[in-house]
């Protein structure tokens, strides 16, 4: 082990976990140093809301712990209300709530594909799904990135070989910031017999005008996301047919497993997309309109990005460069941590900059002089 630690610090890929000691809106304090935070996934800035909070706190009797799987004695009332309320939201049948999206991703996947079953996978999709694949008990192959001629060659040479077929995308990927077609999936899994599943991770509550992200009205069959992002909470679910989410239930391992999330989180989650939608809406219009006025600048000065959403990736190549830049920028009061492999393909190490509700233009304007 220290044999491998030591060859990660020599190749510029070793991690530490940053001493974060408080968080306000658009704000980090590290080692006692407060920075302007380019780096997280909250958003609509929720979780920095801390008078919501307080509001919820004084309302709600949720309790703190379930101590038990959900299938035992781990659910409540505040589980099924909130499963009602993202399956309406994404106008779907059913749902079901998991610990994570790591963990939601993973039982899904591995639920449904068995042997005798395969799985078409975009080639940057995150690990979580391609830890699924490798779980599952059937084969995988992964079409190039948003590469659709290619993903169809792939089903023309090998779908008859199966018994069940899955697509997998996400919508809006983690780390280009680039938005998948999922009309041309609908038409691909139409034209080869195949489920088509999508990971809106990084588009719930960002984009739509309900809040259910780019696949929403849409022939997905299965759509899985987070309450840990934009929703500012925690826990990840699944929203599809009654039949699939009934099948999730008794095969998810991930699911039948793990004991469940406090209720108060569960009652948290359902408040914000309930009792305080209009505010959700209004940080998701807040947070649009800054990526908007971001493309446009970034178009002004000639810079290229893939991404069309709220995530800029600043590829820069080494990891020593990255490394050096982020510090930099971190030098003066910019939080932007250097996303290296295996995150990322080899040679392709960036500075991963998240716009939040909370970001100023001003402020993206200094960190692109700075780099």
């Amino acid at each position: 082990m220290k044999q491998e630690l030591k060859k990660l610090k020599d190749k510029g890929q070793f991690r530490i976990i940053p001493n974060i000691e408080a968080k306000s809106d658009g704000k980090i304090v590290i080692d006692g140093k407060e920075y302007i935070n380019f780096a997280s996934n909250d958003y609509l800035g929720i979780s920095t809301k801390y008078h919501l909070e307080r509001e919820f706190l004084s309302k709600t009797t949720s309790a703190l712990s379930t101590a038990s799987a959900r299938l035992l004695t781990g659910s409540s009332p505040e589980y099924k209300n909130l499963e009602n309320t993202v399956a309406n939201l994404f106008n779907k049948e059913s749902a079901l709530i998991f610990n994570t999206g790591y963990q939601c991703n993973l039982g899904v996947i591995s639920a449904i594909i068995n042997k005798g079953d395969v799985v078409f996978s975009d080639k940057l999709n995150h690990a979580s799904i391609i830890d699924g694949m490798q779980l599952a008990k059937g084969d995988f192959y992964r079409y190039k990135h948003f590469d659709y001629e290619n993903l169809e060659k792939l089903l023309k040479e090998k779908r008859e070989n199966y018994n069940r077929a899955l697509i997998v995308s996400e919508s809006i990927f983690s780390m280009d910031g680039d938005i998948a077609n999922i009309d041309k999936l609908i038409e691909l899994k139409k034209k080869y017999n195949c489920l088509l599943m999508v990971d809106e991770a990084h588009a719930f509550a960002c984009m739509g005008e309900t809040l259910a992200g780019i696949s929403y009205n849409k022939d997905v069959d299965i759509i899985t996301a987070t309450f840990g992002k934009a929703i500012g909470s925690f826990g990840a679910f699944c929203v599809s047919s009654k039949d699939i989410i009934d099948y999730l239930i008794n095969k998810a391992r991930s699911f039948i497993f793990s004991t469940s999330i406090p209720p108060l989180n569960i009652a948290w989650s359902n408040w914000l997309l309930t009792e305080k939608r209009e505010f959700l809406i209004s940080q998701k219009n807040k947070l649009n309109n800054l990526v908007k006025d971001v493309h446009t600048l970034l178009n002004n000065k000639g810079i290229y990005t893939v991404s069309n959403s709220q995530i800029i990736p600043i590829i820069i190549g080494s990891n020593e460069d990255t490394i050096k830049i982020s510090e930099k920028l971190k030098s003066k009061g910019y939080y932007i941590p250097a996303i290296r492999p295996p995150t990322v393909p080899e040679g392709s190490s960036r500075l991963r900059i998240s716009l939040t509700a909370d970001c100023k233009i001003e402020d993206f304007e200094k960190i692109l002089d700075i780099i």
